[in-house]
């Protein structure tokens, strides 16, 4: 038995099926999903856009119920969202009439949650801090920059202490460096709080760089092709790239992303024939 498979099994998606009604009937976006998710793991999922990652996740996140199949969290099926759950996306979410610090304590003032009401203040001077956010505690997110939203947005994330992070593309909208110094930031405070992550994610850097294990999903209707053990361990740093499993496993799930786009590109020529 491997570290991993001694660790607490926490999420499970059992042959889950999702199909949405459409003019021309049901279009099934999710085919047979089987997956596990255990204690402290972070998990990447990567494929063709518009292929069903995000609806994967919407489903942990409780904002969606499967056609078939189902999502178990701690043995138990998942009903809706939570305050174990947080998530993040890749237009930051964050409330524009809310400066940094009434950002970040809004979601402790929420009935759902369990942090006791006079740490609120303490929690709140923490993140700011995790995320260099302290000197901006007065300005409004229009005031940031893109980087600084998401900064933004993970703290409010992470300040209800949630015990899962679910990410659809954080840093998709950001630019190459900042992308660069946000995944930094990420592994350090996942390296301080451990979370267990699910990333959304179509950049295979990003998913090799961050993860422990990658799961490569299909053209739509997304199933499962492969699951990847990523052979690094943490801490991480930006020297990893260097590494040539790096370059050899980024080659690899490169070309079978690719295979996918094709088949993807294949299905739009019949159905338009």
């Amino acid at each position: 038995m491997t570290a991993a498979q001694e660790t607490p099994l926490r999420v499970s998606f059992q042959d889950v099926v999702v199909e949405f009604p459409t003019a021309q009937g049901p279009m099934r976006v999710l085919d047979g999903v089987s997956l596990d998710i255990r204690q402290g793991e972070f998990v990447s999922v990567i494929g063709p856009s518009g292929c069903g990652k995000t609806t994967l996740m919407n489903i942990l996140g409780g904002f969606l119920q499967p056609t078939s199949g189902q999502v178990l969290l701690d043995g138990q099926p998942v009903r809706g969202p939570g305050p174990d759950r947080g998530v993040i996306f890749q237009e930051y979410g964050v409330f524009p009439w809310l400066t940094v610090r009434q950002n970040i304590a809004f979601g402790l003032r929420l009935a759902g949650n369990q942090v006791p009401k006079a740490e609120h203040a303490a929690i709140v001077e923490r993140y700011m801090g995790l995320m260099g956010l302290k000197d901006f505690a007065e300005h409004h997110p229009k005031h940031l920059s893109g980087g600084m939203r998401q900064r933004l947005a993970l703290a409010r994330a992470y300040a209800v202490k949630p015990e899962f992070l679910l990410m659809d593309e954080p840093f998709g909208a950001l630019d190459a460096q900042t992308r660069s110094a946000m995944q930094d930031l990420l592994l350090q405070v996942l390296q301080t709080e451990g979370k267990t992550v699910l990333l959304i994610t179509h950049s295979v850097e990003e998913a090799i760089y961050l993860s422990s294990r990658i799961v490569v999903v299909t053209a739509r209707p997304a199933r499962i092709r492969t699951v990847i053990d990523v052979p690094f361990g943490y801490p991480r740093a930006e020297n990893v790239h260097e590494d040539p499993r790096f370059g050899a496993l980024r080659a690899q799930i490169r070309e079978l992303v690719m295979q996918e786009y094709a088949a993807q590109a294949r299905q739009s020529v019949r159905l338009s024939d």
